[in-house]
């Protein structure tokens, strides 16, 4: 059995209690990459000073807030679940579809009746500021006569952001998980990259994780994190890897100054990097002898 220098990644600053919520499950016996990856989801989830995943996450357009997350260790290996409304732990759901069913996803309603049927408590994930800032925002539209209002592209100020997280473990396996409540504003019923495998999130063991965040549309459009995990089976390395899926994107879309778009691969061995189309962008990382941040390692557009 290989034995290999444990690693545990997550995205944006919000990524280092993450990090260190994951790391105990990574490096106790009988944890490992799995575990890892979706308890640090679970603690972002369950942050409501966190305005982009779980409880506390921005609401839709009609004022709901709706949660994707995905699991992957493997492409036989793999649960995600979209449009969950009444569930905290959207990571947690995920890895349930994973396990304990033949199927990937699960969406709206069919996931839900399968969270309760799995003993998953229900969670109101609307928080009061969030209600007061919903209610602001229908308001300004209201007043500028948008009627019924929709956030078809995402409002002024900074972008959206993802948590997601990447392992390995020290018996070699590769786990990554990514959790999101979505565009805020969005249309209701918009899923964007996070629980699409492939998109947000890829995990092939025999080549490596990539994990992807930003604007979710950018990210579909180039199939993100399946086209890393690709590169690197190819035998780029993971700097590469990441850069040639911003690339893609550049290449592919008109893009608006707001547009932000980053991705995180780890090859098997250990090697990891990052790329984000903009400034801003960073990862969370800890090792045995790191635990801080990092600043993507090519930034493709001031």
């Amino acid at each position: 059995m290989p034995v290999s220098s444990p690693i545990l990644l997550a995205t944006w600053s919000f990524g280092r209690a993450a990090v260190a919520a994951g790391w105990p499950h990574l490096v106790r016996p009988g944890g490992g990459a799995l575990d890892a990856v979706e308890h640090a989801c679970r603690a972002v989830e369950a942050d409501p000073a966190c305005a982009s995943v779980g409880r506390g996450g921005r609401p839709d357009a009609a004022g709901e807030v709706t949660l994707d997350a995905a699991v992957m260790l493997a492409p036989d290996r793999c649960g995600s679940v979209c449009f969950v409304r009444r569930v905290m732990h959207a990571v947690t759901l995920a890895r349930l579809v994973m396990e304990r069913t033949p199927h990937v996803m699960l969406a709206g309603d069919g996931a839900e009746r399968f969270a309760r049927e799995q003993g998953m408590a229900e969670a109101d994930l609307l928080t009061d500021a969030m209600r007061a800032r919903f209610q602001e925002w229908r308001a300004s539209h209201r007043a500028a006569g948008d009627s019924p209002p929709a956030q078809d592209s995402p409002p002024p100020g900074p972008a959206h952001d993802t948590v997601g997280v990447l392992a390995l473990d020290a018996s070699g396996t590769l786990a990554g998980a990514c959790s999101t409540s979505g565009l805020p504003f969005k249309r209701p019923g918009r899923v964007g990259d996070s629980p699409i495998i492939g998109h947000g999130l890829y995990v092939d063991p025999r080549a490596g994780a990539a994990v992807a965040t930003g604007h979710g549309e950018l990210i579909m459009g180039v199939c993100g994190t399946f086209l890393a995990v690709e590169r690197m089976r190819q035998g780029a390395a993971p700097a590469d890897a990441a850069a040639d899926v911003i690339r893609r994107i550049i290449e592919s879309f008109a893009l608006r100054p707001d547009h932000q778009a980053a991705v995180i691969a780890l090859a098997p061995d250990g090697r990891w990097s990052s790329a984000a189309l903009r400034p801003g962008f960073q990862a969370a990382v800890k090792t045995p002898g790191t635990d801080g941040f990092a600043n993507a390692e090519e930034v493709l557009l001031s």
